[in-house]
């Protein structure tokens, strides 16, 4: 497990749990039918801890030696100059408070938002959080609070020294520009290719500081310009990268895993479009509420909708449907066997299928 998390190193994580954590998935799609319970402890077991938490993707889960390379992105928010804006103007107008907070983090933590004083309820602003949660957000984007654990899908806020082991917090800092320029490289390694705006998104790199960065990978040969037929811009090959005599295999991916999450990408590699349709209205929905691409040898061969009703303990594929070149038959026999390794992997008893969809008839058979 952590040998995969480090190549890909980082797991987005989003709050849907109609079937599963998202930053669950990844794994699962690479390593088969692995136990939740060890990435948690990996995540968060004091003894184990070999990840932690930051923005990076958006929020995600990264190997822990990586915590020096985001240190930068840390430094730029408590300068007021963060990713996110409304959190730089909270940093601003609410200093002698967001001190307070730290201060009362510091003395009695961990703690989850609604436990800080002068948190105040919810507000209509800064994506409806309170007066608290904001002030937390604002410390975790500054790295002067990082995640303890989560309580379900509660952080619990936590002083980096009591969480973060000592010897990742002493290795020593790179400059900016060494850190995004090494950011860049992991990238490279991750995506094995990619254009400069996929190797840029990855980690949410800057613009002027990644053309920096890019530049000085091709010229010391780190990086190598190629040509892919049929996509328009300059992509880039790690130097390391090995080409196999075969690609492909079979998984069902989260519409959070690196494969798929910039759509774009996902359109030149396979031909497939794909739109998360969590909030598209039902009537206007054209797959599903929480639809996974399927991976079928070389190509996204179908997409399902799925839900893990736990409280009947079945995994529902409300909707599932074949892309147009993909032979019916095949992908719903090869999508069967996925449906049933991710029945157990999930703890439920039961699967089934729903009449939505090209495949529905043809899945239904097979199970």
């Amino acid at each position: 497990m952590d040998r995969m998390v480090r190549r890909l190193n980082l797991l987005q994580i989003d709050s849907v749990n109609v079937l599963v954590r998202s930053h669950y998935l990844p794994l699962y799609s690479r390593l088969g039918n692995y136990p939740h319970a060890t990435l948690d402890e990996r995540t968060f077991g004091q003894k184990k801890r070999a990840f932690f938490e930051c923005w990076a993707h958006e929020a995600s889960l990264l190997p822990l030696e990586l915590h020096p390379l985001m240190r930068w992105r840390m430094a730029r928010a408590r300068n007021g100059n963060g990713t996110y804006g409304s959190m730089d103007r909270f940093g601003t107008e609410e200093k002698t408070y967001l001190k307070s907070v730290l201060d009362f983090i510091t003395r009695n933590g961990p703690m989850v938002a609604s436990q800080v004083p002068g948190g105040g309820k919810a507000e209509g602003g800064w994506w409806g959080w309170s007066r608290g949660k904001m002030a937390l957000e604002t410390l975790f984007d500054q790295g002067l609070v990082t995640t303890a654990t989560r309580q379900g899908f509660e952080r619990l806020y936590d002083i980096p020294e009591r969480v973060i082991p000592a010897a990742v917090l002493a290795l020593p800092t790179p400059s900016e520009r060494d850190a995004i320029r090494r950011l860049l490289e992991l990238s490279a390694i991750a995506h094995g290719i990619g254009t400069e705006f996929d190797l840029r998104d990855y980690f949410r790199l800057p613009v002027a500081e990644t053309k920096i960065a890019l530049a000085e990978l091709v010229e010391d040969q780190t990086l190598l310009p190629v040509a892919v037929e049929g996509w328009k811009h300059q992509a880039y090959l790690h130097k390391d990268a090995r080409i196999p005599r075969k690609a492909g295999g079979t998984a069902l991916l989260s519409p959070f895993d690196p494969i798929v999450w910039e759509r774009a990408r996902a359109e030149r590699l396979f031909d497939f479009h794909y739109r998360i349709e969590i909030y598209t209205p039902a009537e206007k929905r054209k797959f599903g509420y929480y639809v996974l691409p399927f991976l079928h040898g070389d190509r996204i061969a179908g997409r399902v909708c799925l839900k893990a009703d736990r409280q009947s303990g079945v995994l529902r594929a409300n909707a599932i449907h074949h892309e147009p070149h993909a032979n019916p038959a095949e992908t719903a026999q090869a999508l069967a066997a996925e449906l049933h390794l991710m029945k157990s992997w999930l703890g439920l008893e039961g699967l089934q299928a729903g009449n939505q969809g090209n495949l529905a008839r043809a899945l239904k058979a097979e199970l």
